[in-house]
């Protein structure tokens, strides 16, 4: 709305009583908005706040809470009682240049620097990305995105406060650079009981997500130039943490029982560190047989190589005990072992964990340091008394349930919907499912139809270096039963805008 003061300015004002943001700091957004573009200008007096007030419909309080706060930033200057004006110590030149918010960029403007970025941001910037879906709610069918609906979040809060009202002062302090103690033991019962890791708590390293401990991974054991082993197709952000650190990525191809180890040693013997997903691999879902392990720690053991297992969803097996880790066969210590909370609680709790093999252990101290130093302390607290209480097994408990049965619902859905045109096979684990396609149809095409009819899909083209079959990955574990059913409609009008016709 716009309210003319009563001395005759016009102060242009806007007040959303719904909006969250209290009234007074609407009101201070909006005199501080009119004193950055110059519509209030230096030395001019500003309405009383008993007038400004009057006008806005407002309390006269909640001016004078604005008020204030534009004298102790600068804006204003005068005392309670007297003319209030504009400060003079702004040049209103300086003052309207800066603006409430940065211009953009002319286009013509960003080519006159004459530097450029690093290889590295270079190489970063060209690997495939999932920005446009950051801070979105979920939706049929997003990869990677557990069932947000069912967590526990009353429990969760309950935690939380019970933690931070009894906060002493040493938790508040930086903390350990490898994470809340206490967290740390129950980790390691939790990973002996579950995966069939054998560690000490002294090995285990509290991290920002599994991405952070990928990245400290790479600052510890790799060299600029050093080879990596990626999976092909295999996980792009980790393509990522590789770029980042001027890694020669050599793609290795998966097959039927993962990770091709005779192809790897063939094409780089020599490389570094091996990426691997052997649980269920990412993006295909198929689990790395008993001889690649075996192999692949022996080629590790006999190169000092590093392998970085990545045990991103083993929690959700639905046929028989989740498959113990490849941790669990390796006695020489050549596993780097990466676990994420992300995908059993919700994305935004960023908490994540690394097994360190002890030869690596100070490294990783050092390292972490000099990075970020240490992990939040309330949600490690909180989620310490979520495991021990037996509120994470539980949660886990329903979630197999809850995912076994959308996936089915996927599945039959897809049967009975698509006619064919898209192939939906049943998986005993996981939260991602294959949708292979007609051989014919560009899958990159069709994630972008599917897009366009409000539906999320990932080509398996963008995970992969080499031409494979074309197939999407739909995600169906962050979705309720009618958003499946409406997204598998969605899936076939994508279907009828690619041209991709009904079998008989």
């Amino acid at each position: 709305m716009i309210k003319r003061a009563s001395s005759g300015r016009i102060v242009l004002i806007e007040l959303k009583p719904a909006s969250p943001v209290p009234l007074h700091r609407q009101v201070y957004n909006g005199l501080r908005a009119r004193i950055l573009d110059g519509t209030l200008r230096s030395n001019v007096p500003v309405p009383s706040s008993r007038a400004l007030a009057t006008e806005l419909r407002v309390s006269r309080s909640t001016v004078i809470l604005a008020y204030e706060q534009l004298r102790l930033e600068g804006y204003l200057q005068g005392r309670m009682g007297a003319a209030t004006r504009v400060s003079a110590s702004l040049p209103d030149r300086s003052v309207r240049a800066s603006g409430v918010g940065a211009p953009p960029i002319p286009e013509a403007a960003k080519d006159q620097h004459v530097g450029t970025p690093s290889a590295r941001a270079q190489a970063i910037t060209a690997i495939p990305r999932r920005l446009e879906w950051i801070n979105k709610a979920p939706r049929a069918f997003r990869a990677a995105v557990p069932a947000v609906d069912i967590f526990p979040i009353e429990t969760w809060g309950r935690l939380l406060a019970r933690r931070w009202r009894g906060a002493s002062a040493q938790s508040l302090a930086y903390g350990d650079p490898f994470g809340y103690m206490p967290l740390r033991e129950a980790l390691v019962e939790y990973l002996a009981a579950a995966r069939g890791v054998h560690c000490s708590a002294q090995q285990i390293m509290i991290t920002n997500g599994a991405l952070e401990g990928l990245d400290l991974t790479c600052r510890v054991v790799l060299d600029p130039g050093d080879t990596v082993w990626m999976e092909d197709p295999g996980y792009f952000a980790a393509h990522g943490s590789f770029a980042a650190a001027a890694a020669r990525v050599v793609s290795v191809p998966v097959d039927a029982d993962g990770l091709n180890v005779a192809e790897g040693v063939r094409t780089a013997a020599h490389a570094r560190l091996a990426f691997v997903t052997p649980a269920r691999q990412l993006p295909l879902g198929v689990t790395m047989s008993l001889a690649r392990r075996v192999a692949l720690i022996e080629w590790a053991r006999a190169n000092g190589s590093w392998i970085f297992e990545d045990d991103y969803d083993s929690e959700f097996r639905y046929a028989g005990r989740p498959l113990g880790a490849l941790h669990g066969l390796d006695p020489a210590g050549s596993v780097i072992y990466a676990g994420t909370f992300s995908k059993v609680t919700f994305p935004a709790l960023r908490l994540g964990y690394l097994v360190i093999p002890p030869a690596l252990v100070d490294s990783f101290g050092a390292a972490r340091y000099f990075m970020n130093y240490a992990t939040a302390f309330l949600e490690q607290a909180a989620l310490t008394d979520f495991i021990t209480e037996g509120h994470f097994e539980r949660h886990i408990r329903r979630a197999r349930a809850v995912y076994q049965q959308r996936q089915e619902l996927l599945v039959d859905q897809g049967a009975r919907t698509l006619g064919g045109r898209m192939i939906i096979a049943p998986s005993d684990a996981g939260m991602t499912l294959i949708g292979t396609l007609p051989a014919h149809i560009n899958d990159a095409t069709f994630a972008a139809a599917a897009r366009a009819r409000e539906v999320d899909v990932d080509p398996i083209s963008k995970f992969a270096s080499r031409s494979l079959a074309p197939a999407v990955l739909l995600g169906y574990a962050g979705v309720c039963d009618w958003e499946i059913k409406e997204g598998v409609n969605r899936l076939a009008k994508a279907l009828d805008d690619c041209g991709v016709r009904r079998r008989s």
